[in-house]
């Protein structure tokens, strides 16, 4: 039975009235499981009314009483754990485990926000001049919205969500429309939180809902991910619109294998980061560049090894260790980059079309690719390919594999495995690249540290969750105050300085 889906909107589902509908399939089956509505621009309009209008009521908590919000939040989500993951995992295709870990991913930041009245608190300084104090505050912007992408359908809304709430904000958010059902839940556990009604939204669509966002003058900031010409474009509608703006686009992250790391080791973390939840992640290493051609020789073959022996199979197969790409497009994209390299004449060492899974054959499969000899210019090697391929690009020296980093025009994640200090610390200090591993192939940062891309990875002075996102969602107020006391000379007329 195809379910129909609604949007969440002022506290309650509402169904859609635009009459344009999108199909959520089940990825591992290749059939439609749902129906979502693609919302009209009254229907967005609607959204940002309810949270234009309940704005006020929530930024009049104090932030305590938000934060116990928000720790309520927690317990409710971790309480569903199980059925969010499998609700999610059906429509992504992610493994359960995985998708246990996008769900933890996106609670930490929360877990962050929670601390939300020192994360506030503001400067002040007595007696700036003679009896003027200045203090300065933090304040919500108003209505803020969010548009993200399928991938991490739980992550990268309470990413977003967490701190915007945290800090006094109305949130709408406008998810996916391939998997939008866990942030349906979401809002619900927000409600049953505490939240009042209006303050967290929900609408489905396409570039009508999106536009209609970026327009509004109600919605003081946008934040993204996706793809980065969609994530240009939103960035600079939005700034063009007066509106901030936080967007993060691709990424080709390399991981530069030195001769002296563990290469057994090595090949194990680059398995995972390649090829794990199908290789549809941001932070994906889908670039290893070992130093030397002795070192590649052994990498490479190592690597074969283990593609050979990953188990490919349904989402909810306990012993997979990656499921479906979301959709037949996602398929027809990675089957035609393998082809693109082939022509190009990278060496194909493990083809991964043409996979059938026993019980789901017309399911969303791909199994893993891994060329090697791939050069700069191919363009298996300059676009992103979002899927299960990892290229290997051999590097003479140090040198060499530094600067392919710096020189892509992508500069979201990178690795080094090395197990000398002082090249670690140079490669750390030299790379153009935003978020570094050193002996860590998925160099997301907790909660707690910020996390953002370089170069076309990233477009804006702000990145996602630390304190930047506190910084993102609030707008400073610095106030000078004198409490004459007695009557005292004055000269209205000049500017109060600090003598």
């Amino acid at each position: 039975m195809v379910r129909e889906l609604t949007h969440f909107i002022g506290g309650q589902h509402v169904p859609g009235a635009s009459g344009n509908f999108g199909d959520v399939f089940d990825p591992n089956l290749g059939q439609v499981q749902a129906r979502v509505p693609l919302a009209s621009k009254s229907e967005v309009e609607a959204a940002i009314a309810n949270a234009e209008a309940a704005q006020p009521v929530w930024a009049a908590f104090n932030p305590q009483k938000r934060a116990r919000v928000l720790m309520k939040f927690l317990t409710l989500v971790q309480d569903e754990m199980d059925s969010l993951a499998a609700l999610l995992s059906s429509e992504h295709g992610k493994t359960i485990a995985d998708a246990k870990g996008d769900i933890q991913r996106g609670l930490e930041v929360v877990e962050f926000a929670v601390g939300i009245p020192h994360l506030l608190k503001g400067e002040y300084t007595e007696s700036a001049g003679t009896g003027i104090d200045v203090y300065s505050m933090r304040q919500p912007l108003g209505v803020v919205a969010g548009i993200t992408p399928f991938n991490f359908p739980a992550m990268i809304p309470l990413w977003k969500a967490g701190p915007a709430l945290a800090t006094g904000n109305a949130f709408v958010l406008k998810p996916s429309e391939r998997d939008p059902s866990v942030p349906l839940r979401l809002a619900e556990l927000f409600l049953e939180a505490g939240l009042p009604a209006g303050v967290f939204n929900v609408v489905n669509g396409d570039k009508e809902a999106v536009d209609t966002l970026l327009h509004d003058p109600r919605v003081k900031a946008v934040g993204f991910v996706g793809s980065t010409p969609i994530a240009q474009y939103i960035y600079e509608t939005a700034t063009a619109n007066g509106k901030r703006a936080q967007c993060f686009g691709g990424a080709k992250n390399h991981a530069i294998v030195m001769p002296d790391a563990d290469l057994d080791d090595v090949a194990d973390q680059l398995i995972g980061a390649g090829y794990g939840s199908a290789g549809e992640r941001c932070m994906a290493i889908s670039v290893a560049v070992p130093v030397g051609a002795e070192t590649a020789d052994r990498l490479v073959a190592k690597l074969t090894e283990r593609v050979h022996k990953l188990n490919v199979g349904r989402s909810d197969d306990p012993g997979a260790d990656y499921g479906p790409l979301v959709g037949q497009d996602g398929v027809n994209r990675v089957n035609n980059y393998v082809q693109i390299g082939i022509d190009e004449g990278a060496e194909l060492v493990v083809d991964g079309r043409g996979l059938v899974v026993e019980g789901a054959e017309d399911g969303y499969f791909v199994g893993a690719t891994l060329f090697d000899k791939v050069t700069p210019e191919m363009r298996i090697y300059r676009e992103e390919i979002f899927g299960p391929v990892l290229s290997v690009v051999r590097a003479k020296d140090y040198e060499e594999g530094l600067r392919l980093a710096n020189e892509h025009e992508y500069g979201n994640g990178v690795a080094i495995f090395t197990r000398d200090g002082d090249t670690a610390r140079d490669f750390a200090a030299r790379v153009q690249v935003g978020m570094v591993g050193i002996n860590v192939p998925i160099p997301v940062p907790i909660a707690y540290y910020t996390f953002g891309g370089w170069k076309r990875s990233g477009f804006g002075d702000l990145n996602q969750h630390g304190p930047d996102s506190i910084r993102f969602y609030t707008k400073t107020k610095t106030v000078t105050q004198r409490w004459p006391s007695g009557l005292k000379e004055s000269n209205a007329f000049v500017i109060p300085t600090m003598d």
